[in-house]
């Protein structure tokens, strides 16, 4: 479908908006009455605009009118409203501007959190986070994100979303080398999912991750740590996750890299291993003299 038409459309209803807003601030503007009225006909101007240009998808410059209509919205004190358009804006920014995307979307945290909004700040929070990890490639400022979302969330007493973030910061620390941080964040999650009906299962797999972590910093770290692990949770001492452990930590010891690389082969033709714990693996494999393979 052709929406030139509607590019055409918004163009002059943005040049009509702008027009408005002078008007609103000129002083026979100021002497008859009307400004308010005026900026709010023109708020609503900028934002029809913004969707004729989404329309046309012209997402920069639905980006742009959204962002006018925001900061008219400030002016008339209108919050939350101005919040919502940053939020427009940031949206339409995405698909061509991440920086701006960012800009927009930060500028409505501010709003959000100045209303005590901290459930809604946390979400976008999460969204910024993930334009830096997939357009931009910035993990430590995702990392910033997702831990000041997990914040505001723990603050609002939603722990379930809370881990969620977490997890991502132990992912992302594990594979910047940031072990105790990592370490840290999966000791936390497992402990406090370990006594949740609904959760429990999960908790083997952080205390799992745990233990990777500490095989890579030091091997009776590991060991330590497995034991901990097993007294604080018994049900994982029956999990596939502590016997391969196991089995890992005495490979390393007998510097065996074939039993090492069998141990891992056998767990990983049962529960398939992704591609954060074969990193994680082949890393501990390498601190086996004159290892030189990978894991297949």
């Amino acid at each position: 479908m052709d929406n030139s038409g509607k590019e055409k459309e918004a163009i002059q209803l943005m040049a009509d908006a702008d027009k408005k807003v002078k008007s609103s601030g000129s002083f026979l503007g100021g002497m008859f009455g009307g400004g308010p009225q005026k900026v709010e006909e023109a708020c609503e101007m900028y934002c029809r605009a913004a969707n004729m240009f989404k329309m046309a998808k012209n997402w920069s410059a639905a980006g742009s009118a959204f962002c006018k209509a925001a900061r008219l919205h400030l002016q008339l004190q209108n919050k939350h409203d101005c919040a919502t358009s940053f939020i427009d804006a940031g949206n339409a920014y995405k698909k061509s501007d991440p920086n701006e995307a960012i800009k927009c979307l930060n500028a409505a945290i501010d709003i959000y959190t100045d209303m005590g909004r901290f459930t809604i700040a946390a979400k976008h929070h999460i969204n910024v986070a993930e334009i830096y990890e997939s357009e931009l490639v910035d993990i430590e400022k995702a990392i910033a994100h997702y831990e000041q979302a997990a914040d505001y969330y723990k603050g609002e007493e939603s722990n379930s979303s809370a881990n969620k973030c977490l997890l991502k910061v132990g992912a992302y620390c594990a594979q910047l080398e940031q072990y105790h941080r990592a370490i840290e964040i999966y000791e936390q999650v497992g402990s406090n999912t370990m006594d949740n009906p609904l959760l429990k299962y999960s908790a083997k797999e952080y205390f799992f991750k745990a233990s990777l972590c500490h095989f890579i910093v030091d091997e009776l770290n590991a060991k330590i740590a497995i034991e901990k692990y097993e007294e604080m949770f018994p049900a994982f001492s029956d999990s596939r996750e502590c016997k391969l452990l196991k089995k890992l930590l005495d490979a390393h010891e007998e510097q065996n890299s074939e039993a090492f690389t069998e141990a891992v082969k056998e767990f990983d033709s049962i529960s398939r291993l992704d591609q954060w714990h074969t990193a994680l693996l082949l890393r501990i494999k390498k601190t086996i003299q004159g290892d030189e393979e990978d894991l297949k």
